[in-house]
């Protein structure tokens, strides 16, 4: 049945009358539509698939199937009786990596950027004073975000590829008292690993918290949040876990928490304030969790799986085969001729190698080379090591010999038949 538009222009169906769209192509129909002026993008039209490459710089690392799965499980509610059972066994697994009984362990929803500003903006309040350890990118990134909300920082700094005495930390936290000291453990832009053991204690002797970035070492480099006296420590999904990135494990200490939940003034993120983290994730006691926000489900399952293969592998035995992967990696650059970054062994992060930049050669035509001809990605430098560096990530179930060799064979191929200057 049709029916004259009041205009008297053309016919109005019946189902048009009724409900106000038309799906007979009336002439109504085609006057709204000619409202839209995008039209849909015909990219999105097209199939997607992803590449499959080999990810071998500092991050993020290949995601295992048994972890693709875990995320491509059926969602359910953020706060579902299953959720909170997850987040409960995602707790478990960060106090199990970072080897602390802290009840205040969860997972930010977001990148390690987020953890490290959750940290930061709980920590510290404006006005207070702040201290950064400088031996790469994370440091001055710490600085940064302390400055954005008003904390007075001074920073010690130290060449790209060194690292800090006991000595110099305890000089520079006489001097300038801060509330808190940052220092990265796992610094992915130099590819160093920086001594732990006692800068808790003299932390504390100054009344300092100790704040401390795990992203780019957890998991793959030795690390005792409790026994070192980490007040606050972060690291993300991304790299020895082998998950998506988008979460961030984080854990508080008593005397992180004492600072935290007694502030004067509010945090300056409601997204990151550690009040409303600590009941959305059941750390505060309080019998009912109130909604705060709708957590990345899918990323919690992946995070949830990262977490137990972990486990089942074990955390020391985890320690020692990057340690001797990244052993092994070390002898095969130097039998190519290759240079370290950093010259300490000792100081050399298990996880991520950086390579003094072949003379006269382009890094950037090398890595490119390598992507193209071995589908297979390795990186330059990064804040001071740009340059400088070529990086390589061989972290979870990347850090292996199988990789390691063929990280170096497309080196070798590399290095054959990318230009090479004269000079």
């Amino acid at each position: 049945m049709q029916t004259k538009h009041r205009s008297g222009r053309g016919l109005k169906c019946l189902f048009c009358q009724v409900r106000g769209v038309c799906l007979s192509g009336c002439l109504q129909s085609q006057e709204a539509m000619s409202s839209i002026t995008v039209p849909p993008p015909k990219c999105l039209q097209k199939t997607f698939v992803a590449p499959r490459r080999h990810m071998f710089g500092p991050g993020p690392s290949n995601v295992p199937p048994r972890i693709l799965a875990a995320g491509a499980e059926p969602i359910i509610g953020h706060m579902h009786p299953e959720m909170l059972e997850i987040m409960s066994d995602i707790k478990s697994g960060i106090q199990y990596a970072f080897q602390t009984q802290n009840n205040m362990t969860i997972a930010v929803s977001g990148t390690g950027h987020t953890a490290m500003e959750c940290a930061i903006f709980n920590a510290v309040e404006p006005g207070e004073g702040v201290l950064t350890a400088v031996n790469g990118i994370w440091g001055e990134r710490a600085a940064e975000m302390a400055e954005r909300i008003g904390a007075r920082v001074n920073s010690i700094v130290t060449t790209a590829g060194g690292y800090f005495t006991s000595e110099e930390i305890d000089r520079a936290l006489a001097k300038h008292k801060p509330v808190l000291f940052f220092l990265t453990h796992g610094e992915s832009s130099t590819g160093v690993v920086h001594p732990l053991d006692g800068i808790g204690d003299i932390c504390h002797k100054h009344n300092c918290l100790f704040l401390v970035d795990c992203v780019a070492s957890m998991g793959g480099a030795p690390l005792h949040m409790d026994k070192q006296g980490i007040d606050i420590l972060y690291s993300g999904s991304q790299k020895v876990l082998n998950a998506p990135p988008g979460t961030a494990p984080i854990s508080f200490s008593e005397r992180a928490c004492q600072k935290v939940f007694n502030r004067k003034t509010k945090p300056v993120s409601f997204f990151l304030d550690m009040t409303w983290l600590a009941n959305y994730w059941g750390c505060d006691g309080k019998p009912a969790r109130i909604y705060h926000h709708t957590a990345p489900v899918s990323a919690f399952y992946s995070l949830r799986e990262s977490l137990a293969i972990l486990a089942e592998q074990g955390l020391e035995n985890s320690w020692q085969r990057h340690k001797e992967v990244a052993e092994y990696f070390h002898e095969g650059l130097e039998n190519m001729g290759l240079k370290l970054f950093v010259k300490d062994k000792n100081a050399r992060l298990p996880t991520v190698t950086t390579i003094v930049s072949p003379p006269g050669y382009d890094w950037k035509e090398i890595t490119s080379y390598i992507m193209k001809n071995h589908n297979l990605e390795i990186s330059g430098g990064l804040g001071p090591s740009v340059g400088q560096v070529l990086r390589v990530g061989l972290m979870g179930g990347n850090s292996s010999k199988a990789s390691v060799d063929m990280v170096l064979e497309a080196l070798r191929d590399a290095l054959r038949y990318c230009h090479k200057s004269k000079v």
